[in-house]
């Protein structure tokens, strides 16, 4: 069985000591689990779907509609306080700071960055903050090629490519950690709702040494240590019902873009977003 951590592996240092923290939650659980390596831009969906997951990252979307639900072992807690010590985030949605965008309805008519229609806190939840919006005509110029991670559509923004970008605030509060240099070129103009955070799923019932090894993971000063270079204050077990919420989200979401304006172009790559009324 693997593990694996990529959602959050913004960079070398962060995925190296996830797969420190990993590697140490299976040694405690006497759990015999192979942290993986997979790589952007090699697909998530692709790990996702591997029969041998034993304790993965998973975006709360793709979850959300899978069929039959994974079994969830854990779901992190990160540790700022504006994550009010609950298993959740939001996507904040950022700008250049020399931009002069000051609110999310400024950059209507500009040019939109996303990363991939599976992703809820990078496609899905803006989606949705914006159906308030949908009288308004085509509300952005173009959504630009799909991003793939939270880092490449910060970067697009920092390049140019793109006006603005929803990014996981978990992720983005990891980025401003370990890439200060580009996070200091960004501004957060607006955020979405909360929703549950990414848990860590497994393909078979989770083994209850391994379940306990995460929860209790924040009272082994070792294991600890590696989490707090994580922002994660705990690991907790989410109610898988309290991801149904998302699947409604993201059917209700693609219906309402689906017969009204959205952008005057969307990359062929995003697929069912790109079918819209205005292509």
């Amino acid at each position: 069985m693997i593990s694996n951590a990529r959602m959050y592996s913004l960079v070398r240092e962060a995925g190296e000591i996830w797969r420190l923290l990993f590697t140490s939650l299976s040694v405690s659980a006497g759990s015999e689990l192979t942290y993986l390596e997979h790589k952007s831009p090699a697909p998530m969906s692709d790990l996702w779907r591997r029969q041998d997951l034993g304790a993965v990252f998973m975006c709360g979307l793709p979850y959300s509609r899978s069929v039959p639900r994974l079994p969830i072992v854990a779901a992190p807690v990160p540790a700022p306080a504006a994550f009010g010590g609950q298993p959740q985030y939001w996507s904040e949605l950022v700008v250049r700071a020399d931009s002069p965008f000051k609110s999310l309805h400024d950059t209507f008519g500009h040019r939109l960055a996303l990363t991939t229609m599976e992703s809820q806190s990078g496609c899905l939840a803006l989606l949705y903050h914006l159906m308030a919006e949908g009288g308004r005509g085509a509300l952005y110029q173009r959504v630009i090629e799909p991003r793939l991670t939270p880092l490449g559509a910060l970067t697009a923004v920092v390049d140019g490519l793109a006006d603005i970008a929803p990014i996981d605030s978990f992720a983005f509060s990891l980025a401003q950690q370990y890439v200060p240099e580009l996070t200091s070129q960004l501004r957060v103009v607006g955020r979405t709702s909360s929703t549950p955070i990414p848990p860590i799923v497994s393909r078979q019932p989770v083994p209850e040494p391994l379940a306990t090894a995460f929860l209790e993971a924040h009272k082994s000063p070792s294991m600890a240590s590696l989490m707090a270079r994580l922002q994660v204050e705990k690991f907790v077990r989410p109610d898988p019902d309290d991801y149904d919420v998302l699947k409604r989200r993201f059917d209700t979401t693609l219906t309402f873009w689906h017969q009204s304006p959205f952008a005057v172009s969307v990359h062929p790559a995003f697929g069912e977003l790109a079918t819209g009324p205005l292509r």
